[in-house]
């Protein structure tokens, strides 16, 4: 006979991957997910700002990348490499000469892709956490809530670009 704990342990494990897909992809039930939000976003709109000192796509996607690979330094306990820019949280990026759309959008795609085998990796114990149950859990789904945000955020400035 299990324990609670041990059958919360195994519904977590198996629920985190899900949880991680409806943030960034594929196909969220709710509306395009963040990798969908991005797709179709060209270099001109990536950089369009849709205010002064607002943000815009490139810098709402390096936000996101950042965050993906700090969540998967904490699930996994092991220190972060240095991000694509030295700094943290929000990077300015006003054109792509310090980093191009397709690059930012292929970190993006990797840190995404690179928290996915972590969550799957430990949902199928192949690597283990020092971080609890519960906790690993709430990271998943803080980096999926802030996925969803962002992609929101990132439909409505694509509605709003006129160029």
């Amino acid at each position: 006979m299990s324990t609670s704990t041990e059958h919360e342990q195994i519904s977590e494990l198996r629920l985190s991957p899900r949880v991680l897909q409806e943030g960034f992809g594929p196909g969220a039930w709710h509306g395009p997910d963040l990798k969908a939000a991005l797709a179709d976003v060209t270099p001109a709109l990536a950089f369009w700002r849709p205010a002064a000192e607002r943000h815009n796509i490139a810098e709402i996607a390096l936000h996101h990348a950042y965050f993906a690979r700090t969540v998967r330094a904490q699930l996994t306990s092991v220190p972060a490499e240095p991000f694509v820019l030295e700094g943290e949280d929000w990077f300015e990026a006003s054109d792509g000469r310090r980093l191009s759309w397709p690059s930012i959008y292929a970190t993006v795609e990797s840190e995404q892709g690179r928290l996915g085998a972590a969550v799957d990796d430990l949902a199928a114990r192949r690597i283990s956490s020092a971080v609890k149950a519960d906790e690993r859990f709430t990271l998943v789904l803080g980096i999926t809530c802030h996925a969803v945000y962002h992609a929101g955020q990132i439909q409505l400035i694509k509605r709003l670009y006129v160029g």
